[in-house]
């Protein structure tokens, strides 16, 4: 990884502490604000974006140090931010995600208050518990250094799953900070601090090295599965997307066991991804937890993670069943440590069969060795539904055409878009049901409850409305839906819909005391 294990040296650029809350610093410059009259603080819309800019430096005699590029030094460090750097020459780009250390945020910066996550797609909205970590490393043969080698990553943190937007902008910045060094990156955090907010909706223009970066941020009213670039302006560099990755490049070599993975990932399955390469393990764990899209995979999820993670006991102990959770990996000893995993992906360097990628089979557990694992699926579980043998047929066709990775991309993300609407139609369908009537909403008395969701009643609707309405794919949906409530998925997705159907309540109710008081006042006040 990019971030400092053994001999790993931070410099921090940023106003504020990233990891542990507001600190002193920030706490002085709010004061000062707030007693100006002044409408923001520095960094705030640096802060907007980013938590943090990192460099990390590997230093063969110092060990695990910490420079601090701040006025009066008041950074902390999350314990969780300590990975290998990768053993790869040239340069790398992967994506992580670490744990916010517990009770150091305060509940004000996010919440149902937050403007952005109102707005913004669930799949896309900041979350209060954890980091998105975006890394650019590199590893030149260097004979003025001891080890020979010259390795340094420069690191974005933010609480923003912009994958591509944040990647895209570490491909204009480091190359450049790598040849300049500090002067080039305190410039470009000054431009950061000059951008607009990410309003869900809008397209931006976003200044950064001499070009400008054009982006429009996903909001919660777009159609699923809708790129909509019609309001674009001109500018010299477009981003088709600010999230979304290549699914074509990511899954090729495990195309025929694409209704496997979803279903794993719509059960929220303990699931290991070992990859050969960081770039490898960071895009096919997060190509993953997309395919559930529009739902929330709601289980934790590690793009990279190394045996210096923090929860690397927690997810790794043999005394409890694995945790629902999917964990990127590259090193070879995770093979041992996870053999008592359920579901192992090992992926390899692709390779060709004649014009097609060759696909990985699945094999049994009882295969998996400790050296020389072959790749694979070495999985027991049986899935619910029949293959797609259209698709993959589809796809492959597109393949010996040459057809374009984005276009296959295209066709994987809208079958899987309409293959998850498939299955939570019907789930909202019968939730709808438990909405109480309107005209059972009076302002005299208490709001009526919401009918309690019954697994039984819901499993009576499928025969006349369930996903065989819009999916032709044939199998075992019951079941499928009776593993899925056991799934944290399914509790995460029951409790955000109960809330917003609540609050959907309270709103009629509170409008028909409004209703009441403005047509007879007197009346109101009278019953009440």
């Amino acid at each position: 990884g990019a971030l400092p294990g053994p001999g790993g040296k931070w410099d921090f650029y940023s106003g504020m502490d990233p990891f542990d809350g507001p600190g002193p610093r920030q706490e002085k410059l709010e004061s000062a604000a707030t007693s100006a009259g002044e409408p923001c603080v520095p960094w705030a819309r640096f802060s907007d974006w980013l938590e943090c800019v990192c460099v990390v430096t590997f230093d063969l005699e110092l060990g695990q140090a910490i420079e601090v590029d701040n006025e009066d030094g008041q950074y902390r460090v999350h314990r969780g931010l300590n990975f290998f750097f990768p053993g790869c020459l040239g340069d790398t780009q992967f994506s992580f995600r670490l744990r916010q250390s517990v009770g150091r945020v305060s509940g004000s910066w996010f919440g149902e208050e937050d403007k952005y996550n109102r707005d913004a797609p669930l799949i896309l909205q900041k979350e209060l518990a954890h980091f998105y970590g975006y890394v650019y490393f590199r590893q030149v043969k260097d004979v003025s250094v001891k080890r020979g080698y010259f390795q340094k990553s420069l690191v974005l943190v933010s609480r923003l799953p912009y994958v591509q937007l944040f990647q895209s902008l570490l491909q204009s910045i480091a190359p450049e900070y790598f040849e300049k060094l500090e002067p080039c990156l305190e410039a470009v955090c000054n431009e950061i601090d000059q951008w607009p907010p990410p309003v869900p909706g809008q397209t931006l223009n976003l200044p950064v090295m001499g070009i400008v970066m054009q982006v429009r941020i996903p909001s919660k009213d777009d159609k699923p599965g809708g790129t909509q670039l019609s309001n674009l302006l001109p500018a010299p560099t477009v981003l088709p997307t600010i999230h979304e990755l290549d699914l074509f490049k990511c899954f090729q070599s495990i195309l025929i066991h694409l209704q496997m993975l979803w279903e794993l990932m719509l059960l929220g399955e303990p699931l290991v991804v070992m990859a050969p390469s960081p770039t490898m393990s960071s895009e096919t764990v997060l190509a993953l937890v997309s395919s559930i899209s529009p739902l929330k995979y709601c289980c934790d999820f590690r793009p990279y993670f190394t045996i210096h993670d923090s929860e690397f006991k927690e997810y790794t102990t043999r005394t409890q069943a694995p945790p629902n959770v999917i964990l990127g990996v590259t090193n070879p000893f995770f093979i041992k440590t996870f053999q008592c995993w359920p579901h192992i992906l090992r992926l390899g360097e692709l390779k060709m069969s004649g014009d097609l990628p060759k696909q990985v089979k699945v094999k049994k557990l009882a295969k998996l060795k400790t050296l020389d694992t072959k790749p694979g699926i070495y999985t027991a579980y049986k899935t619910f539904l029949h293959k797609d043998k259209a698709l993959i047929k589809r796809l492959l066709k597109g393949i010996q055409r040459k057809r374009p990775s984005e276009v296959q991309s295209a066709i994987l993300r809208r079958h899987l878009l309409e293959l998850t609407q498939s299955f939570i139609i019907p789930l909202e369908r019968y939730l709808a049901s438990l909405m109480p009537l309107q005209r059972s909403v009076t302002p005299w008395k208490t709001p009526p409850q919401i009918r309690p969701f019954s697994q039984d009643e819901f499993m009576a609707t499928l025969d006349h409305a369930g996903p065989q309405l819009t999916s032709v794919l044939k199998g075992d949906w019951m079941g499928l839906y009776k593993r899925f409530f056991r799934s944290p998925n399914f509790d995460g997705w029951y409790r955000l819909r109960h809330r917003e159907m609540t609050q959907k309540v309270e709103c009629l109710h509170l409008e028909a005391i409004c209703d009441a008081v403005s047509t007879d006042p007197k009346s109101f006040h009278f019953r009440v």
